[in-house]
């Protein structure tokens, strides 16, 4: 009996071992290949910030390659949180040059959008694809499909814990799958190993000091870390309400991006600054460094939501960052803690609120971080998670384990259901 479970496991993690490091291998290659794009049309945009003017347009040709080649491709994300609870209907192989190339060009252009929702999208599709050649069954397939979205979070931004356990733990708010721990761990670890070797470079964020285990400090930082809760739910339900109320008053699918790009244009004229625009690495990087204004963060919630909502492809984790680390700055005077401290406290929190993945959040401090703050990242994960309620910003993730009793009523729906 023994020799036959050691047998079987033995099988088990091979096959899912290796299936991990396809899954990783071709994540891996994809996310290089997306990120050195992102890189250069950044790099191209802030140095013709005139471009910008063309942003309706960009946003016209992207809607109309998904009218025409998308079918179901433009559910993103959700789609494939789907596929993972349940299964409804195919992920088309299509999806990933299709996020590809509308992200790219909604970045040469001025969209404030992210990048991880195109790595997550690159990696199922490519996990789906994997999965329909070997003919893998139903309950195989839903494990390979979170080895795909752990292969493109951990490759996109290096950090191979925190897209491993991000790819078990996104699909249901309560509840880990750790049926897909090898295949998720593996694929992650190998896509960001890829990387590597093709040359991506992730940037740093340092926090300078992290202060001694205190009543006061611990006190403050629960404060912080329900703001960045509450930060969480504005990001999600604005982002949510754009995407309602575009569908509801642009009836025509093509002119939604159209005129969400002459509100972003008219809004960057009207701020006189270009940090709102794209996918706001600078900025992150300079609140661990420098004290910046006080609302910058509600300019980059505006801009993202105006952004994501009328269509233009993209992703929320950069901009949750950004919002999360400006706002942690902001807070930093008010509570009278080191700036870059409350910045990365604010990175992990605000996330940890929207994507409902407080673990990954935890891991993800540490790995960006180091270990020395761990304590205080597990608090901002785990408050700012449970302070935000059932809101966040994929709909389709469904409500395993309510946050509270008195949100019990919710179990077993999806946050876009509530």
């Amino acid at each position: 009996m023994l020799n036959k479970l050691s047998l079987s496991t033995t099988k088990s993690f091979l096959k899912w071992s290796f299936l991990g490091m396809i899954v990783g291998i071709l994540c891996g290659v994809a996310s290089a290949i997306f990120l050195h794009s992102l890189e250069w049309v950044t790099n191209f945009r802030e140095n013709n910030n005139n471009i910008i003017y063309f942003l309706p347009f960009a946003g016209v040709f992207t809607s109309f390659l998904y009218l025409k080649f998308g079918k179901n491709s433009s559910r993103g994300n959700n789609l494939i949180l789907e596929e993972i609870q349940n299964k409804k209907e195919k992920i088309p192989l299509r999806m990933g040059p299709l996020v590809l190339i509308s992200t790219v060009v909604s970045h040469l252009f001025g969209a404030s959008v992210g990048r991880e929702g195109t790595a997550v999208q690159i990696g199922g599709s490519l996990a789906e694809f994997i999965s329909k050649k070997i003919k893998l069954s139903e309950k195989d397939r839903k494990v390979i499909l979170m080895s795909g979205i752990s292969g493109g979070f951990g490759s996109v931004f290096g950090t191979p814990i925190t897209g491993a356990i991000f790819g078990m733990e996104v699909s249901g708010i309560g509840s880990i799958k750790y049926e897909g721990l090898i295949p998720c761990f593996v694929a992650s670890f190998v896509g960001n190993e890829i990387g590597k070797l093709l040359r991506v470079h992730h940037t740093e964020y340092i926090i300078n000091k992290i202060p001694k285990i205190g009543v006061l400090v611990v006190l403050k930082v629960i404060i912080a870390s329900i703001l960045f809760g509450l930060v969480a739910i504005i990001f999600s339900e604005l982002i949510h309400f754009f995407k309602r109320n575009f569908v509801k008053y642009i009836k025509n699918p093509l002119m939604r991006p159209f005129v969400g790009g002459i509100i972003v244009i008219a809004l960057s004229l009207l701020v006189k600054t270009n940090i709102f625009n794209g996918i706001g690495i600078k900025t992150i990087s300079k609140s661990f460094t420098e004290e910046l204004g006080a609302f910058i963060f509600l300019g980059k919630i505006i801009f993202t939501s105006i952004s994501l909502g009328a269509g233009f492809q993209g992703g929320e984790v950069t901009p949750l960052f950004y919002v999360g680390s400006t706002f942690g700055n902001f807070l930093s005077n008010i509570l009278n803690l080191v700036f870059s401290f409350l910045a990365g406290l604010g990175l992990i929190g605000v996330f940890s609120g929207a994507s409902n993945t407080p673990l990954a959040c935890f891991i993800l401090g540490i790995e960006m971080f180091g270990s020395k703050g761990a304590i205080y990242f597990f608090i901002s994960a785990i408050i700012s998670y449970l302070f935000s309620g059932h809101h966040g910003i994929y709909t389709s993730q469904k409500i395993e384990t309510a946050k509270s009793k008195l949100l019990n009523n919710h179990e077993g729906k999806k946050i876009g259901e509530i």
